[in-house]
């Protein structure tokens, strides 16, 4: 009956999609390939009316198997992209996307840049307005690729200006390109969103031309906007401009206290502690402790020797002073527990000694005072450094032994 025959047709369908589906996870292109075709071959029977279409699945299929195959070669991929546009108009923009970052993998700027103008000039009726994101998108990436230009001429600028002479014709096209690059790089950094690549080439452009107050202001909305997602790399940027024009310290540290709420663990927090411990100001250090404890709870730190260089330098001159040891009693109470496990094991204690000799020293410094001079990670260490002679490691056993009260102070 037609009933069992487009239930049979559902089934085998479904069956086929499986297959694909297996064969891609295992990374048979080929195979995958093969079941495709049979998958395409079968759509042309199919005379069903489903809500959606599957062209949408052949494009996201199609695009997988053809970039990993091992016999594609980026004219199939053209084809197959060219016939794609044309299966449903309310994919074209995504296709066409898509189409472009390929030309871009294989380097071909050209290509790509065609196929964004192309694009950017398609209309089908109401659907031109649906797909207003998707258009922007095009705009912002065909400012991505006149900022690309721009660099290039400006480079070969510079170049020319270190021999000694200027080239009026090089100029013009330099600020042709920065005309256009602007124009829509602007554009898509006003929807909210993620916008870190097109944020940063804008910004370089404003930066060239001494457009700082612009610049600013760009970065500041990128980072303090509401609308926008949270985004560390919005307040890396504006950390990295403001330390270019040579801001105060003040905007310096506001900018890297967002980042660090957000990021404890970002790289930057070196910098910020570095900050934080030249400050005059009692609640900025303090929270410098706090800034470095934080970023050394991460595994990714765990070796990071001016991380530890930077908690031992800040722990010794509070035990010196003997002043706030309530600060290093209140970061330590909430690591007390896994700290020990974590970083000042006798085997990390070990393999610190063998790889990295500064990394161990100050560590075993931190261990010390933090547990005493019981504490295995500072016996080894210690020990090792007395043998092999380094008055480093004999001046810093002699500090911790003379400062093993502290150590009962901190422990509580």
């Amino acid at each position: 009956s037609s009933h069992e025959h487009k239930l049979n047709f559902k089934k085998s369908k479904e069956a086929c999609l499986s297959y694909i589906q297996d064969a891609l996870l295992q990374k048979q292109w080929k195979r995958a390939a093969e079941f495709l075709t049979c998958y395409v071959e079968s759509l042309e029977k199919d005379y069903s009316r489903e809500h959606i279409g599957p062209s949408e699945k052949i494009w996201r299929i199609g695009t997988e198997i053809l970039w990993h195959h091992s016999q594609s070669s980026m004219k199939e991929f053209n084809c197959f992209m060219e016939q794609m546009k044309t299966l449903g108009v309310k994919r074209y923009l995504k296709v066409c996307l898509e189409h472009v970052f390929h030309l871009l993998c294989n380097g071909q700027i050209d290509e790509a840049y065609q196929n964004l103008s192309l694009a950017e000039s398609w209309r089908f009726g109401e659907q031109t307005a649906l797909q207003d994101k998707e258009m922007k998108l095009i705009q912002a990436y065909r400012g991505l690729l006149d900022y690309y230009s721009w660099s290039k001429q400006k480079n070969i600028l510079l170049e020319h200006a270190e021999d000694g002479f200027s080239d009026l014709a090089v100029e013009q096209e330099m600020h042709g390109y920065f005309r256009k690059a602007a124009v829509n790089l602007k554009e898509i950094i006003k929807i909210p969103g993620i916008w870190d690549v097109f944020v940063k080439c804008y910004v370089d452009l404003l930066e060239f031309y001494g457009d700082h107050n612009e610049a600013c202001q760009v970065l500041n909305e990128y980072a303090y906007n509401s609308k926008f997602p949270a985004n560390p790399n919005a307040h890396v940027y504006l950390y990295q401009f403001l330390k270019r024009q040579g801001e105060s310290k003040k905007s310096l540290v506001s900018a890297l206290k967002i980042l660090h709420d957000i990021v404890p663990s970002h790289e930057l927090m070196i910098d910020f502690n570095t900050m934080l411990q030249k400050s005059k100001k009692r609640k900025k250090r303090r929270l410098g402790l706090e800034v470095i404890f934080a970023a050394l709870d991460y595994a990714g730190w765990k070796e990071n020797a001016k991380a530890w260089s930077c908690l031992a330098r800040q722990v010794k001159q509070i035990v010196i002073s003997e002043k706030h040891l309530d600060w290093i009693k209140q970061e330590w109470n909430s690591r007390k527990d896994w700290w020990p496990a974590f970083h000042f094991s006798r085997y990390l204690a070990k393999r610190n000694w063998q790889e990295n000799k500064s990394l161990s020293y100050e560590k075993a410094l931190v261990a010390g005072i933090l547990l005493g001079k019981d504490c295995k990670y500072f016996k080894y260490v210690s020990h090792q450094g007395c043998k092999a002679q380094l008055k480093r490691f004999r001046m810093m056993k002699k500090f911790v032994n003379r400062h093993n009260p502290v150590y009962l102070r901190i422990s509580g």
